[in-house]
């Protein structure tokens, strides 16, 4: 019996421990904007939905908040300019017929020009 006891509490803590936050979804004209959340409750990835499938601007963020990622979707399908950012600069990438069709990196060390 103490053996059950132990076993039951053991296993309530791990499912506790492994509850996500559930997503949101909210209407937006034909759209529907869906919002999934870290475990601490801050927004992990955003973006929206139409007919099923990804349309639109999503954006992704790490832990602290910080933006990683926005990349748009036409009918679930990867399109234009995608941005990746990562601990050593930017990576640029351009996607057509949902295919990636050029791949920039900038650098932190990266000049600009100016005019």
């Amino acid at each position: 019996m103490k053996r059950l006891i132990i076993a039951a509490c053991i296993l309530s803590v791990s499912l506790l421990q492994a509850q996500d936050i559930t997503p949101k979804y909210e209407k937006a004209g034909d759209l529907v904007k869906a919002t999934y959340f870290y475990k601490d409750g801050k927004i992990k990835e955003q973006g929206f939905f139409k007919n099923k499938k990804l349309e639109g601007t999503w954006t992704t963020f790490d832990e602290k908040g910080n933006k990683t990622a926005i990349g748009h979707y036409e009918a679930g399908k990867k399109v234009g300019k995608w941005f990746m950012w990562q601990k050593d600069g930017l990576k640029e990438i351009d996607f057509k017929d949902n295919a990636i069709a050029s791949v920039q990196t900038w650098k932190e060390e990266t000049k600009m020009a100016i005019k």
